[in-house]
C-alpha cells in the first residue's frame, strides 16, 4: 500500500523557496515603473488597497519573471521545432491565477496583463477569467446548484478545457464565454476572443483544482506557470465583508444589477447578509476546494492583514 501526500509549501523543507517582501522588493531595483497612479487606481477592484509602492515593490518583479519564462519558454519552442526540422509551432504561454473570492487575484490579473505587456518579448497578453465558463444559471437552477455557484460542479469543465487546448494547440482563434457580473450570468452570443498572443492569463478560483478522475486532463495541466495568491481566512473574510459594503453602494446601486435588492439594506444588514454567503458559500469553497490546491501552485503570494503581499514562494526548479 501506498501513502499519497501533498507538500505544504509553508514547511521548512520545501520545493518552494521563501523570498520575504523586502528580499523580493530589491529585485525591482533599476526597472522603470511604467504604470500611472490613475492606471493603478483603474486596474483595482472594489476592496483592493493597491498602491504604487505595491506595484513597483511585488508585480512588477514578478511581471519580468513570468516575461523571462514565456521568452524562454518560446525560445524552447523553436529550437525543439528546429529539432524536428518543421516549422516553428509555438503556442501561447498559459498564465493560472487561483485563489479565494476577495483575496485580489482579479486585481492581480489585470495587473499582471498590464505590466506583462510591457516588456519586448511579451507584448500581447489577453485575460480570460473561468467566470465565464460558470454554466448559466438557468442550468445551475435545473441541476439544484444555484446556491454552489462558484464550486467546482458550478463550471463546465470540459468547455474549459477544450478552450485552453485550443489554445494551447496553436489555433488562429479561441472564443471563451462572456460572464456578465452586472447581470450575475453568462451573456448569450457574447464571447472573449484570443488570438494568439505571446501570454493567456486564465483566472479563477478552481483553475488548480486536480481532475477529478485519475485519466482526465486536468485545467492546470494545460499552464506554463500558476500563481497561487495566499491570505489568513479571518483576512480574507473581512476582505469579503468589506468589498460587500462597498458594492452595496456602488454596482449594486444600479437598477439593473441582479444585486440591486441589497442596494438599500443597512450597515448592520449588509453585514449580516455578507457573514451569511460568507459562512454557508464562500469559506466552505475555500476551505473544501481552494486553499487545498495552493501546492500545486509555481508561485504563491502571501498577503497580510493589509492586503499587501509579505512574501513569495517560487518553487524551485
Amino acid at each position: 500500500m501506498y501513502c499519497v501526500t501533498t507538500v505544504d509549501p509553508t514547511l521548512p523543507l520545501s520545493p518552494y523557496r521563501e523570498i520575504g517582501r523586502a528580499e523580493w522588493a530589491r529585485l525591482a531595483a533599476g526597472l522603470d515603473q511604467p504604470l500611472t497612479e490613475t492606471e493603478v487606481v483603474e486596474l483595482r477592484g472594489i476592496g483592493d488597497r493597491l498602491s504604487l509602492t505595491e506595484v513597483r515593490e511585488v508585480y512588477l518583479p514578478l511581471s519580468r519573471l513570468l516575461s523571462l519564462y514565456a521568452t524562454a519558454t518560446k525560445r524552447l519552442g523553436a529550437a525543439t521545432s528546429s529539432f524536428l526540422q518543421e516549422d516553428d509551432t509555438t503556442t501561447p504561454f498559459v498564465v493560472g491565477v487561483a485563489g479565494s473570492v476577495a483575496v485580489g487575484k482579479s486585481t492581480i490579473a489585470r495587473l499582471l496583463r498590464e505590466l506583462m505587456s510591457r516588456w519586448p518579448g511579451t507584448p500581447r497578453v489577453e485575460l480570460v477569467t473561468t467566470d465565464g465558463f460558470l454554466y448559466p444559471n438557468a442550468e445551475l437552477e435545473r441541476r439544484g446548484i444555484m446556491d454552489r455557484k462558484g464550486f467546482p460542479e458550478s463550471y463546465d469543465r470540459r468547455a474549459l478545457i477544450e478552450f485552453l487546448t485550443e489554445v494551447k494547440s496553436g489555433a488562429t482563434e479561441v472564443r471563451a464565454p462572456f460572464y456578465s457580473h452586472m447581470r450575475y450570468d453568462i451573456v448569450p452570443d457574447a464571447n472573449v476572443v484570443v488570438r494568439r498572443p505571446d501570454v493567456v492569463i486564465v483566472e479563477g478560483l478552481n483553475v488548480l483544482q486536480p481532475p477529478p478522475a485519475p485519466n482526465d486532463v486536468a485545467v492546470s495541466d494545460l499552464f506554463d506557470f500558476s500563481i497561487f495568491v495566499d491570505a489568513e481566512t479571518s483576512h480574507i473574510e473581512k476582505w469579503y465583508v468589506d468589498r460587500f459594503l462597498a458594492l452595496r453602494q456602488a454596482a449594486f446601486s444600479n437598477p439593473s444589477s441582479y444585486f440591486n435588492v441589497f442596494a438599500h439594506l443597512t450597515d448592520e444588514e449588509a453585514i449580516t447578509t455578507a457573514l451569511g454567503y460568507w459562512n454557508e458559500i464562500n469559506m466552505p469553497n475555500l476551505v473544501e476546494n481552494v486553499m487545498p490546491t495552493r501546492h500545486r501552485a509555481r508561485l504563491v503570494l502571501r498577503k497580510g492583514a493589509d492586503h499587501d503581499v509579505e512574501s513569495v514562494l517560487l518553487r524551485k526548479l
